[in-house]
């Protein structure tokens, strides 16, 4: 496979080539490598957008050296070319110069400048008081910029503000004719009007003398065709990915300083993970596998998924409960998904009743193929091979928000469990349900202070009752042989009692052993589903 162009050899063919081509503004190295992803062949490097970011006006109030920064954050991200918006070429022809050989230096394809005078002020204020350079001043900055670029397809494109200053059509064309002369390899012109109007007049009379390039930032409702069938060369999406992350920054800081917490904006923004892909996290990843010493294993997950889940009738007659569609997906597809969100990608489901039905893909699974007459600590222990280093246990039949895995893998504790401390509401108090006694009530300080678990409890009405457990049990290396040797023994002493176990009975055990059972509260955010209903509610969990 030939190696791909060179990034000012990728720019000017865009610019040159009859198709129409579009570039897609970014201010910073994230926003230029989505556009890049989202398949934009070329990026915009806007000054608004850059200067908006920076938190200054488009006034020249950021620094040449500190866009040049941001830019070269932007070029090292791509692989597709950049076009800085060089304002005015930040000075005169000698900074024009010295600013062609800095965007060479830094991977840069082009730069576009403006004919106003330096400090210039955006094109959309106050345009028609904006005095324009010289011509013959600007033409010898294109000049200037033309004889100082090494690279032969280093590009400069001279933008006309002409229809911006209200002088009209005849003087666009006569800037635009100077600066095809002076060297420019593309003209762009520029209008503050709401239609395509004075663009069109602009190409009409300039014909074929040299590409044109517009930003229908003003009239964005022409469409698209109209620029192809003008033959212009390329069109410019000058500010959109900036404003966009505004309007999504704005919701949701707004969002979060009213409710003085994050549940309601975690399922609204991209993972933690998805921002680690974008920066490139996985090449980090090999690459420390090359270089660095190899640390423990990470968190592993086990899922106990054996019943039939009799409670919802004949919906589980020829699948089990954990293979019921919530929201077009099999329940147990939303609970690998959000362990996976979680960081937590190495799964094992113990399947049992309609073992078949299990199809889902990535998932390691094991049998406990005598589910009818054995309970969930028979399920575990068929999981046992996957009890090495850090390990989440949960059900099958419960929905849940990613942050309660990631609290539980942040413990340290040997054996951890999540206890809704909301427990009063709870759907499940006329149910069959898991209710515990701690060592503290919940409260305020039991959510930073250390919790342990005294006992498990049916009625959800006694006095001492300080939260419902949530199906969800973490632990640490060192718990995780603890537990497997207590499956073991369990199963060889005494197999009756072992057959019967649940969970809570194998908690009970780990206590009456010595072992410290910490509690995690939480508030709500999780879904035991054991009703039809609870199937309605988890379509809008």
């Amino acid at each position: 496979m030939s190696p791909k162009p060179k990034k000012t050899t990728q720019l000017k063919h865009l610019v040159t080539r009859p198709e129409l081509s579009f570039l897609m503004e970014a201010h910073n190295g994230l926003s230029a490598k989505i556009a890049e992803e989202a398949g934009f062949e070329g990026i915009w490097g806007s000054g608004l957008s850059i200067s908006a970011a920076l938190g200054c006006r488009d006034n020249n109030e950021a620094s040449w050296t500190q866009v040049l920064e941001v830019v070269e954050f932007m070029a090292d991200a791509t692989n597709i070319p950049i076009l800085l918006d060089g304002d005015t070429g930040y000075g005169n022809f000698n900074s024009m110069r010295r600013l062609v050989k800095k965007l060479e230096q830094r991977g840069v394809a082009g730069v576009c400048i403006e004919d106003k005078i330096f400090p210039k002020t955006n094109s959309f204020i106050r345009g028609s008081a904006q005095p324009l350079a010289e011509i013959d001043e600007f033409a010898g900055k294109i000049r200037a910029g033309k004889e100082a670029q090494i690279d032969a397809d280093f590009v400069i494109v001279a933008r006309v503000e002409a229809f911006i200053a209200g002088w009209g059509l005849e003087e666009a064309l006569k800037r635009g004719e100077a600066y095809r002369q002076a060297g420019a390899d593309a003209i762009l012109i520029h209008s503050a009007l709401r239609s395509p109007e004075e663009i069109l007049a602009f190409k009409k009379e300039w014909g074929d003398r040299l590409p044109v390039v517009i930003v229908p930032t003003k009239y964005y409702s022409t469409p698209t065709e109209v620029f192809r069938d003008a033959g212009f060369s390329t069109v410019i999406w000058a500010n959109h990915a900036m404003r966009s992350a505004i309007t999504a920054m704005q919701k949701t800081v707004k969002q979060i300083y009213q409710d003085q917490s994050l549940l309601n904006v975690e399922s609204e923004v991209v993972t933690v993970g998805e921002v680690f892909r974008l920066q490139g996290e996985a090449e980090l990843e090999q690459a420390e596998k090359l270089y660095l010493p190899k640390h423990g294993k990470s968190t592993r997950g086990i899922v106990l998924a054996a019943s039939r889940g009799q409670e919802l009738g004949d919906l589980t007659k020829d699948k089990p409960k954990a293979m019921l569609d919530v929201k077009g997906q099999p329940l147990l597809s939303h609970i690998a998904s959000t362990f996976r969100d979680a960081g937590v990608k190495d799964i094992t489901v113990v399947r049992g009743f309609k073992k078949e039905a299990f199809n889902l893909t990535s998932l390691t699974y094991v049998d406990n193929d005598a589910y009818e007459t054995t309970q969930e600590v028979v399920s575990l222990a068929r999981a046992k091979d996957a009890l090495s280093g850090q390990t989440v246990i949960s059900y099958g039949d419960v929905l849940f928000k990613k942050y309660i895995v990631q609290e539980l893998i942040e413990t340290t504790d040997d054996f951890v469990i999540c206890v809704d401390a909301a427990w009063q509401s709870s759907r499940n108090k006329g149910r069959s349900a898991d209710f515990v006694t701690c060592s503290q009530p919940s409260s305020k300080r039991a959510f930073y202070e250390k919790v342990t678990l005294r006992d498990f409890v049916t009625d959800g009405e006694r006095s001492d009752v300080a939260g419902e457990w949530m199906g969800f049990l973490k632990v640490s290396d060192a718990g995780a042989k603890v537990l497997k040797a207590t499956l073991e023994t369990l199963e060889q002493d005494d197999k009756p009692r072992f057959d019967g176990m649940k969970i809570p009975d194998l908690l009970r055990q780990l206590a009456k052993d010595g072992h410290e059972v910490r509690v995690l509260y939480t508030t709500g955010h999780w879904l035991d589903v054991d009703a039809v209903e609870d199937l309605v509610l988890g379509a809008s969990f």
